[in-house]
């Protein structure tokens, strides 16, 4: 790494100037990025606007637990792989002591970290593996330069401004969004919610029924008189939903409260417009969904959780195109900008990129389970792609292929936690032999031609998980969906048999092209 990146004698490092990629945050997302490109030696600077480490976890959630779970005592040694399968929040690492960090600031009273205890992780992860970032320095237009050496990004700070061939975005999710409706003015969103305390007593309205609303409702139900959630569509759990779209089970309580009648009301209606009451109440008007009829409730306050967007500052008027309400850039599989190349996301931004989304299940890519791994990916791609650096890819002998994919789907973390949106990958070679490949985006696979490939993942419709082997075999690609298994292990005799049978015929076949 270049000397500009080390803070020496109090000096803050990556001053402006030119460099081959710019990441810019200070989230999992980033830190998880730049980790990645350290280790391999690529020269980059990182730029935040926040004053240390730690993105959206230094102030959210607000009832401070998180929906992500990590288990201490899930039986893999926790400086191993196969502990990122029951860890969700630790960021990834080659050295052993930076693995399964999240355990070490957990206190035991829960396996779900609090916020504090994710903000301390992200803070001990950035120390110790000495990741450089320049902090206070807000990111605030971005300009597209042609040169003689090639094209370059201008990204204007409030330091200065910063030359690069690529940058990697890793702002998160984090500018609040509300609805345009008349009177929003007097609700106030999410991101501003007050002491748990000052809402004794009060009648509240709650504009949304996603996991934020439930949050809400769950950390407020023995403070306020009455609470009201509202939004178009009904509210369903994600078990309920079986998918990830709903909220998370563990916001059942005001679910409860509802059903008995005990102070929540749960509504499927649209809203109206916000009025204030002579009394000094807010007035809310409604349209039922189900009959299209008006209803109006009577709150003390409005909070809006309507969710956020991604504070993308100007790269929209660049030509970076967005779409739905949270403004998420349109992405390839590689998680850069469709429409213009060059810019790169991570973190919760690659939740742009869907993939196939099979069975309705979305991946999860907008939490640190599932983009700690697009990241890695990420960085093997422009390093590889932009800096002609070659990573190893080892061989398989024949005899072991079938247990290797079997492992795979039992153990793999990374097919775990992005079920249909990862895949372990192998490629047949008539000279090099069975080449482990490493973990790809599946559509990668799926839209590739030659060489002869298999490829392993998991899915999930919403009642079984279970493998998948993906075969691109004389011209043609084939799919071979594997039964479920109560415990998902999947190495039995059952599945031996089952993937022997695909090997003996596509491997052998490879061999003799």
């Amino acid at each position: 790494m270049s000397s500009r990146s080390k803070a020496a004698d109090g000096e803050r490092p990556f001053p402006p100037g030119e460099y081959p990629i710019v990441v810019v945050g200070s989230g999992p997302g980033a830190l998880q990025t730049t980790y990645f490109l350290s280790r391999l030696g690529i020269e980059h600077a990182v730029i935040s606007a926040d004053p240390e480490p730690g993105g959206m976890f230094r102030h959210w959630p607000f009832f401070q637990r998180l929906l992500s779970w990590t288990k201490p005592y899930a039986g893999p040694d926790r400086h191993t792989r196969a502990f990122e399968r029951w860890d969700w929040n630790s960021l990834l690492a080659r050295e052993p002591e930076l693995r399964g960090m999240a355990v070490e600031f957990m206190d035991g009273t829960s396996d779900f970290p609090s916020r504090p205890e994710m903000e301390a992780s992200l803070q001990a992860f950035t120390e110790r593996a000495k990741l450089p970032i320049r902090h206070d320095c807000t990111w605030t237009g971005t300009r597209h330069e042609e040169t003689a050496d090639g094209d370059r990004f201008v990204l204007e700070t409030t330091d200065g401004e910063y030359r690069c061939r690529f940058a990697i975005i890793a702002v998160g999710v984090a500018e609040p969004y509300s609805p345009t409706v008349p009177g929003i003015e007097l609700a106030v969103h999410y991101a501003d919610t007050r002491d748990a305390s000052t809402y004794a007593g009060k009648r509240l309205f709650i504009i949304g029924k996603q996991n934020s609303g439930f949050e809400l409702a769950t950390g407020l139900l023995q403070w306020a008189a009455r609470i009201t959630l509202s939004s178009p569509s009904p509210a369903r759990t994600s078990i309920e939903a079986g998918s990830l779209m709903g909220v998370r089970a563990r916001y059942v309580q005001p679910f409860e409260d509802s059903a008995l009648g005990g102070g929540v009301d749960i509504l499927a209606a649209s809203l109206k417009e916000i009025s204030r009451t002579p009394d000094g109440a807010l007035r809310i008007d409604l349209n039922r969904s189900d009959t299209s009829m008006p209803l109006t409730v009577v709150a003390d306050e409005v909070i809006a959780a309507t969710g956020f967007t991604c504070p993308l500052v100007d790269l929209p008027a660049l030509g970076v195109a967005t779409f739905g309400h949270s403004k998420l850039p349109a992405q390839t599989d590689f998680w850069e900008s469709a429409t213009v190349p060059g810019i790169y996301f991570a973190g919760t931004i690659t939740q742009g990129w869907a993939g196939l989304k099979k069975h309705g299940i979305s991946s999860y890519s907008g939490a640190v389970q599932g983009f700690r791994y697009n990241a890695r990916i990420l960085v093997r791609h422009i390093a590889e792609r932009h800096f002609g650096i070659v990573l190893d890819r080892p061989t398989i002998a024949p005899a072991d292929l079938r247990d290797y994919l079997l492992a795979e789907a039992t153990s793999a973390p990374e097919l775990w936690h992005q079920k249909a949106y990862l895949a372990s990958v192998v490629t047949l070679d008539p000279e090099a032999g069975i080449v482990d490949e490493g973990i790809l985006p599946l559509t990668t696979f799926l839209d590739g031609g030659a060489p002869e490939a298999i490829a392993v993942t998991l899915e999930a419709d919403g009642t079984n998980i279970f493998p998948v082997i993906y075969v691109r075999h004389g011209g043609r690609q084939e799919e071979h969906v594997l039964e479920p298994d109560p415990l998902h292990d999947y190495e039995g005799g059952t599945y031996r048999r089952a993937v022997g049978a695909i090997l003996d015929r596509v491997v052998a076949g490879a061999s003799a092209a």
